[in-house]
């Protein structure tokens, strides 16, 4: 799945999520957007003589929503097929950089080539120091998101945050949502895409120092000289030697000097012509192997990585909706529900239950794990030792809680927590309200009690880096699960 598919995946599920009622999309529209993209699918499998795949499916029916979308509000249509992101930054920045580079070496006096001149020498102690802190960044454990912050990497990917006006209450709010998770998906593209443009401007910088360099020597006598306050010519010699020693290394016409021709250019003494170009040579030598070649060979390097990422771009399609979506045509595996309940044992009727809403959230073909009760109190690693957290097979791990119990920190919450740190996909919390209002009835004086012990778990659950999902196992159509949304995993919050 490439990045424009992907794109347009993640935008009408964001959308079909946010669309609780069906007020924008209704049943039939996402009836006959998934009948006509199963047709489609298959054509296009036959056309190119393999199996329908979940990716085709998925492709052609963003494709067939987003349209129908865009018919009824042309507002919508016209963001649906913006761009996003800061586009225009990938060409202007290398560009600007050699525009800079250009000009730099104006900084000193245009007539004359410095032999310790502070711009060239910057350029290359820069560069240098950038490609030891590279090294250094890229031996230090778990140290791999490198300088660009969130900020600068959202802006990067989606651009302006705004959303168009007008626009239904479901289609706001869904691309609001959609703008926030495709910033979190794309941040390793972006990364590649920013690694790759600022290797190309550091590049390109040299690149135009060069150019200026040579481009005045044409019109121009240069004087070549150098001048320091703390260095003498034994001392100035030594550092030309080892900084041109690369250049004279790999080019071999380019003529060496000595100490005596050193002291000599001590005060800018006028020099000959063919004197002046061999440390011109020098310098774009030395800035060519040291700077131009090694950055373009690092800006190689992550413009692979961003083709490979835009092309396949990472999209987890186990999550919910999507697994919900593949068993509609048969695609794929069918997904795996795990349940592990903490101090609650469940009858024949809510077993159930759990099994109806785990269709709901993930598909008719769906099946359900239901793990041993951990007992209350127990120590969360005791209460797990036979349960394999990381388990590939399993599409979701959630833990069932019973309303009719007030969250403790040191008992649901260490329980949690542990999961938390443990299930690399991220932990679901359902919270079984049937067990309450079998309890105390359903009559309308006990309905605050039942809200107010709702707000208790949804806080608790927050505290603990995860959101609460609401079912009663004794009616699960109480709670429709739409497309797996309410399944809160951490990744689509």
């Amino acid at each position: 799945m490439n990045e424009q598919v992907a794109r347009n995946v993640v935008l009408v599920r964001a959308i079909e999520s946010a669309d609780v009622n069906h007020a924008v999309l209704s049943d039939d529209d996402r009836k006959y957007a998934s009948r006509s993209a199963k047709e489609l699918a298959a054509w296009q499998a036959a056309d190119s003589k393999s199996a329908v795949t979940q990716q085709h499916f998925l492709q052609q029916r963003s494709e067939q929503i987003l349209k129908r979308l865009g018919e009824r509000s042309p507002a919508f249509g016209a963001f649906a097929k913006r761009r996003l992101g800061l586009g225009g930054v990938w060409l202007a920045l290398p560009f600007l950089a050699f525009i800079s580079g250009a000009a730099i070496d104006r900084i000193a006096d245009p007539y004359r080539v410095d032999l310790l001149s502070a711009p060239f020498l910057l350029i290359i102690g820069w560069n240098l120091l950038v490609y030891l802190s590279m090294l250094v960044w890229a031996l230090i454990p778990g140290k791999r998101h490198g300088w660009a912050g969130p900020n600068l990497l959202r802006r990067l990917s989606v651009g302006k945050a705004s959303v168009p006006r007008k626009l239904p209450a479901p289609m706001t709010e869904g691309i609001a949502v959609f703008m926030g998770e495709w910033a979190t998906l794309s941040e390793p593209l972006t990364r590649a895409r920013l690694r790759r443009t600022v290797h190309l401007a550091a590049a390109f910088f040299a690149l135009g120092a060069i150019a200026s360099l040579y481009a005045r020597g044409l019109l121009t006598q240069y004087q070549v000289g150098w001048e320091s306050t703390f260095l003498d010519g034994r001392q100035v010699h030594t550092l030309l030697s080892w900084l041109f020693m690369p250049a004279m290394t790999v080019f071999p016409f380019l003529q060496g000097f000595s100490l005596a021709e050193i002291e000599l250019l001590r005060f800018g003494r006028p020099m000959t012509a063919a004197s002046g170009e061999r440390w011109v040579h020098l310098y774009g030598a030395t800035l060519l192997l040291l700077v131009v070649l090694p950055r373009l060979l690092l800006a190689g390097v992550a413009a692979w990585r961003a083709r490979h990422l835009a092309r396949n771009f990472p999209l987890d399609l186990d999550q919910p909706y999507y697994r919900k979506l593949a068993d509609s045509i048969g695609a794929g595996t069918p997904a795996l529900l795990r349940v592990l309940p903490y101090s609650y044992t469940l009858d024949e009727a809510r077993d159930r239950g759990l099994w109806a809403i785990a269709a709901s959230a993930l598909g008719a073909q769906a099946r359900v794990q239901l793990c041993p009760t951990a007992a209350y109190g127990l120590d969360p690693k005791e209460a797990l030792r036979e349960t394999t957290l990381d388990d590939a097979g399993v599409t979701v791990t959630a833990v069932l809680f019973s309303l009719a119990a007030t969250p403790e920190k040191e008992n649901h919450g260490a329980f949690l927590d542990y999961l938390g740190k443990r299930v690399k996909r991220g932990v679901a919390v359902l919270v079984d309200e049937s067990p309450l209002v079998e309890r105390i009835g359903e009559q309308q004086g006990n309905a605050a009690r039942v809200a107010e012990r709702t707000a208790l778990w949804r806080q608790f659950c927050s505290f603990h880096g995860t959101s609460a999902t609401f079912v009663n196992l004794l009616q699960p159509e109480k709670y429709p699960l739409e497309l797996g949304a309410g399944l809160s995993l951490p990744e689509l919050r």
